[in-house]
């Protein structure tokens, strides 16, 4: 490994090298965002026409047989999701994001596009299920080297006085893609019979994601790599092996990034999937205004978003943490209780739940990126984002509907949402303050 300067540039101290852009193009902002559209388009999409999927991969007869099914083949993705972060990550730190992001967003867009063109059980029996189960193994891989890559591109191009805004942008790419997705699979209901949608219409948004996923190639590979990752390349070197630098020198960051992602994952899968079915079998609301008051929660968090990166940026990383995780807490139970009023309050409570998770999105992605050097940074934030999703995410709405059951209370989620609250709190409150900091190298 070099440690020599080869050039003035390169001599130049490396913490102000990286702290060198003063505007970012909106290109990168697109790259950054993009990616996670594709990934979170395709996740909702999946979710919203599980129903179907369930009759057209798997033996009818037992439809409920069926319907784990389909949801344990979404759940596949999430345990993959580590796994795709680890091998994406160990490419992005030694050869550089931009092409790295180009291979995600194309993975996961061919994977999508597979979907819509899978022929049915009713065609080759037991091979549509091991198709769509090996779609889902290749999004599950794409989707864990794409997040961590973007927030590591996007934040290396950032002003260090706009970072948390333009890193919250990238996330708000995921909401935008459940909203979009809700919003195609509304349409198509309303304009497809059910027989129509049944037979052809579910391919549809699936394979709506190629000519996404294609420009999303277009556009990263149009960009260069940022100012820091190049001086790394030129004065120390890359790491050969970015996984074993992480855990040997970066270990403590690592598993603050575990403990800031959990409520993170949890609050996300509660507020914008849980809370869709507990407003239908709990509070007994009808599934037109239960997926009304999702997409309503969905448009405003995803508003929300950029002013809780700004606020991030004027005021600091760690007091939006702290405030966020304390939000969760305290509200948890209430909220849960007054969605038992039902009707607009109902909705009232969700869109709190959703603005809360929506302050932690806008400042995860920026407190991550400066938690590690660029030497590793895309392995960190893959990996500690990943584990917490593992942890909290995917089993959160199964944890709830668990809860409600063997406690026979309705405000039993609550008490896993304070849980995880209070482990991000606790993360929170160790972070040393980097709002307006250069990026280390």
């Amino acid at each position: 490994m070099s440690t020599q300067p080869v050039s003035d540039l390169a001599s130049t101290d490396q913490a102000a090298v990286a702290s060198l852009p003063s505007r970012v193009s909106a290109r990168v902002v697109i790259a950054g965002a993009v990616g996670s559209v594709v990934e979170y388009f395709d996740f909702g999409v999946y979710g919203y026409v599980a129903t179907i999927l369930a009759t057209q991969f798997f033996a009818a007869g037992d439809s409920t047989s069926a319907l784990l099914s389909t949801l344990a083949a979404f759940a596949v993705a999430f345990v993959l999701r580590p796994v795709g972060g680890l091998i994406f990550s160990h490419f992005g730190d030694r050869y550089g994001r931009k092409n790295t992001l180009g291979a995600t967003v194309l993975m996961m867009s061919a994977a999508s596009g597979l979907i819509g063109v899978l022929p049915t059980y009713a065609a080759i029996g037991v091979g549509a299920s091991v198709l769509l189960v090996l779609a889902r193994c290749l999004q599950g891989i794409a989707a864990g080297g794409e997040l961590g890559g973007a927030i590591a591109f996007v934040a290396e191009h950032s002003p260090a006085g706009k970072r948390g805004l333009l890193c919250s942008m990238t996330q708000t790419g995921a909401l935008a893609g459940v909203l979009l997705a809700s919003i195609c699979v509304a349409l198509l209901n309303q304009f497809l019979s059910k027989e129509s949608m049944t037979q052809w219409g579910w391919r549809v948004p699936f394979l709506v994601a190629i000519p996404v996923g294609l420009f999303g190639l277009w556009i990263r590979t149009e960009l260069s790599e940022a100012t820091s990752f190049k001086i790394l390349e030129k004065t120390q070197g890359v790491e050969a092996a970015p996984f074993v630098e992480l855990f040997r020198s970066h270990l403590p960051a690592l598993l603050k990034s575990i403990g800031l992602s959990v409520l993170l994952f949890s609050l996300y899968y509660i507020a914008y999937v849980y809370v869709n079915i507990h407003l239908q079998r709990v509070v007994g609301l009808s599934s037109k205004l239960a997926f009304w008051s999702t997409t309503v929660t969905l448009a405003v968090s995803v508003l929300c978003m950029p002013l809780f990166g700004t606020l991030s940026d004027r005021i600091g990383r760690k007091p939006v943490f702290v405030f966020a995780s304390l939000a969760a807490a305290i509200a948890a139970a209430p909220c849960f209780i007054l969605m038992n009023d039902g009707g607009m309050t109902a909705v009232a409570m969700q869109l709190i739940l959703g603005v809360i998770e929506s302050a932690l999105m806008g400042v995860a992605f920026s407190t991550f990126a400066e938690l590690f050097p660029t030497r590793v940074r895309y392995t960190g934030i893959a990996l500690g984002f990943n584990i917490g999703g593992v942890v909290a995410g995917g089993s959160a709405p199964f944890i709830c509907t668990w809860l409600v059951g063997a406690l026979g209370s309705s405000i039993a989620p609550s008490y896993f949402l304070c849980f995880t609250a209070l482990v991000t709190l606790l993360s929170a409150l160790t972070l040393k303050e980097t709002a307006g900091s250069a990026l280390t190298i």
